[in-house]
């Protein structure tokens, strides 16, 4: 990775995790645990890398409301939520549709209420430690084990996947589930990241972390969840990515870069890029535009 792309990268992340008085404060409280006691340093940073932010309390005011019906099925050791709309058309299309990290599925609500109007049948899926679901941890192997598990469990109750849609880190993880044979007939990848492992780096970068700790933080990951990082990787999944891929990223995304975009367009055979422009990393999410041409390819036939 050049400098100038590592520059760039590591001030998306700044902006992802912001300045304020709390992150500063967690700033020196991991150096000091670094210095002090180095094992301790590894633990905590561990511990806030796989802490959805912000904290899923202060999104649950935002949830998809009254018009949906929330179910919770029970996963590893925490819960997930599934939202279907209470006015559902029982034999329509299912897509899933799923927020990324530190998000909830009220942010998934304008593309469903666009797939809903196409005749389709949108269906919400909320993480673990995210919006009401239970637990305050979580990371991207565990998002990507969630899709699998909603995915294989629909298909094995007749409710297979016209297709799945997801945002951030959401998008990483539907691309390695993808690629492990997750059942559904098209994909969309919104604003993805390419790189858990780069951001691993700029997560220290941002926390003033040496390489030692990251490294070590990165191999505890890896080993708890059995997954080299870069295994999730575009050049890693994206040759067993079968399904008609869409991938839309803005141009002046300054949480994801763009290129991550073009990573997943160039690493999946057939996949199509929408470029989008002023948009940044959520506005996506509620772009009219944008949700029509997304709500077009799921329902191509």
């Amino acid at each position: 990775m050049s400098t100038a792309t590592s520059t760039a990268a590591a001030a998306a992340t700044s902006n992802y995790y912001g300045a304020s008085p709390w992150m500063r404060a967690l700033r020196l409280l991991l150096a000091a645990s670094e210095r002090a006691w180095p094992a301790m340093g590894v633990r905590a940073a561990h511990r806030l890398f796989g802490t959805p932010l912000p904290l899923k309390w202060l999104n649950r005011p935002d949830g998809p409301g009254a018009e949906w019906q929330r179910e919770a099925w029970a996963f590893e050791q925490t819960s997930l939520g599934l939202y279907a709309p209470i006015a559902s058309m029982p034999d329509a299309p299912l897509v899933l549709l799923v927020h990324g990290w530190g998000g909830h599925a009220g942010q998934m609500v304008p593309l469903a209420q666009t797939l809903a109007a196409a005749g389709l049948s949108p269906l919400l899926l909320e993480m673990p430690a995210h919006g009401r679901s239970d637990g305050t941890a979580s990371n991207l192997a565990q998002f990507a084990r969630a899709i699998e598990y909603v995915t294989a469990r629909l298909a094995l109750e007749g409710s297979p996947l016209k297709a799945i849609a997801a945002h951030s880190l959401g998008a990483n993880a539907l691309a390695y589930a993808a690629s492990r044979g997750a059942r559904a007939e098209r994909l969309v990848l919104l604003a993805p990241p390419a790189s858990p492992h780069a951001f691993t780096r700029y997560f220290a970068h941002v926390f003033g972390l040496s390489e030692r700790t990251r490294a070590a933080m990165q191999h505890r990951i890896e080993a708890r969840e059995g997954i080299l990082m870069p295994l999730l990787e575009p050049a890693a999944v994206g040759p067993r990515i079968v399904q008609p891929t869409l991938v839309v990223h803005d141009r002046d995304d300054r949480v994801n870069r763009f290129a991550d975009g073009v990573a997943y367009r160039d690493a999946i055979a057939g996949a199509r890029l929408v470029a989008t422009e002023a948009l940044g990393h959520r506005r996506i999410l509620r772009d009219p535009p944008v949700l029509q041409q997304v709500t077009a390819f799921i329902a191509a036939a």
